[in-house]
């Protein structure tokens, strides 16, 4: 047994990094079409994200919504559910915690901090239950409902910052948090603040409740063979709309973290499409938590050293979005590299096709 669960990990992770080895290898070569030195841009990507302190603060800190949302979508993967909605759910947990922020009464830090960031939590997981709640009602499909949440989410928020609790001024954005809302930097004048810190900690939590919980098991069970899981008296409606609260939590945590301790304030667009990201990052991870919090690392990478890169080499840095895009395309097309690898392609299961 332990050696097919092994088996099963390396499959995984030589997925994964020979899914970025590629998506490399191409993207050089058409830096190289494009009449760019490969080893060049890559060099300063490299030193964009990691060469200083200073850059090393801005990748994790860029890096910190990418976890929670990655870790979002994988919970709800795990479970077979499919979350398309992190965006939405994102929006409103920042909001809510934009609100708390601004209007509850002052209150020290160390109480106010996590009021907020449970507001943003509570309004991301009610978003996402409310698809969760659709869904057992109505049948209807999950994929369908939470992008369509996506929409009304953004536009209720927009509502909300341009006609409700708009600033004075020409930008649409809220009167800046509460002071003792606002979450201190473990880096000067980065974006590396303690939201990472709640970020690491929700990844080392979702870890143990899918590894070692009951809750965990029934999860992993809907996950693997609905029917059977089904059939083992798990309570399928209910785990799904647990599973629904958990992701949209997670996701709105990551939007309380951006604007506490990014923006100090909700703005108008603020999200260049974290939530969108965390499919991306959930499924270069396999799911995995620490396989999450490794792919998130590399998107903040490529995304703080594409700015470098850009000045320092004149490739736009839209190249990053073309690197992820090929990331994902090996990590969704496995085939490629097992016939790369020279093994045959095998099913679900790991037993050879007869014949």
């Amino acid at each position: 047994m332990g050696s097919v669960v092994e088996r099963s990990f390396a499959g995984k992770l030589f997925i994964s990094l020979g899914s970025l080895a590629l998506a490399l290898l191409i993207g050089g070569l058409l830096l190289f079409i494009s009449g760019y030195n490969p080893l060049s841009a890559y060099l300063s990507m490299f030193q964009g994200a990691f060469g200083s302190a200073d850059q090393i603060a801005d990748t994790l800190g860029i890096a910190t919504p990418l976890i929670l949302c990655g870790i979002a979508v994988a919970v709800a993967m795990t479970g077979g559910v499919i979350n398309i909605g992190c965006e939405g759910q994102l929006y409103i947990g920042a909001m809510t915690a934009s609100l708390a922020g601004i209007f509850v009464p002052s209150l020290p830090p160390f109480l106010m901090i996590p009021l907020c960031l449970g507001a943003g939590m509570l309004g991301g997981g009610l978003w996402a239950g409310l698809a969760g709640y659709l869904k057992n009602k109505t049948q209807a499909n999950e994929v369908v409902l939470t992008i369509m949440l996506n929409y009304i989410a953004i536009f209720l928020t927009d509502y909300i910052v341009t006609w409700w609790v708009k600033a004075p001024g020409m930008v649409v954005k809220t009167p800046n948090v509460n002071e003792a809302a606002m979450l201190p930097a473990l880096y000067p004048h980065s974006r590396f603040t303690l939201g990472f810190l709640a970020a690491l900690a929700a990844v080392l939590l979702i870890h143990l409740l899918l590894k070692y919980s009951p809750f965990g098991f029934e999860v992993r069970a809907m996950g693997s063979n609905l029917n059977a899981a089904r059939t083992a008296g798990i309570d399928i409606g209910r785990r799904f709309l647990a599973v629904m609260i958990i992701s949209g939590a997670l996701a709105g945590l990551a939007g309380a973290v951006e604007i506490l301790g990014v923006h100090k304030y909700f703005i108008k667009g603020f999200s260049p499409g974290y939530g969108y990201d965390g499919l991306a990052i959930a499924v270069l991870g396999q799911n995995n938590p620490a396989g999450v919090f490794a792919a998130a690392i590399l998107y903040g990478a490529l995304r703080s050293g594409a700015q470098i890169m850009d000045r320092t080499t004149r490739i736009p840095k839209d190249f990053v979005v073309v690197m992820q895009a090929l990331v994902i395309i090996f990590v969704a097309t496995p085939g490629i590299l097992i016939a790369l690898k020279g093994l045959p392609i095998l099913p679900k299961g790991g037993k050879k096709p007869h014949g």
